[in-house]
């Protein structure tokens, strides 16, 4: 299996789900390939088995950085997919990823989201038990 993922991060909460995810991947025999935002051609993204996207919620909607690639996605009908999304209020923006994605008639294997907390700014605001949500994550992914 091969994978793409896209994020972006702004504080490294994102950035350390992630890195985890991609290891973790890995050890299951897969190829993954990570991007920020800005560093992926959201027309012409490398061919994968499957996508990941992550991104925060921010000022009550996903990040524009995200919220823009998605947008621009091409040729991505019938293609697989997993979101993160992290957030710091209670309501998580996994729906408007989900939107933004089924606009490009792709198919969703997984979702997950953290309500960060104490420790949000400095990219320590993960909640207890969550490398192994992301085991979880990773496993949906893998079909």
């Amino acid at each position: 299996m091969n994978y793409v993922i896209v994020y972006w991060s702004h504080y490294g909460n994102g950035k350390k789900l992630v890195e985890h995810l991609a290891a973790t991947l890995k050890a299951k025999g897969a190829d993954t390939q990570v991007l920020r935002t800005d560093e992926a051609n959201p027309a012409s993204l490398p061919p994968a088995d499957a996508y990941v996207f992550s991104a925060p919620a921010e000022a009550m909607n996903l990040q524009v950085n995200m919220r823009s690639f998605m947008k621009k996605l091409n040729g991505m009908a019938g293609k697989k997919y997993g979101i993160i999304n992290t957030h710091g209020m209670k309501k998580n923006r996994l729906a408007k990823m989900e939107k933004l994605l089924s606009k490009k008639d792709m198919v969703k294997l997984a979702e997950i989201d953290f309500l960060v907390g104490d420790g949000t700014q400095t990219g320590n605001g993960l909640p207890t038990g969550w490398e192994a949500a992301m085991n979880c994550f990773a496993d949906k992914l893998i079909t």
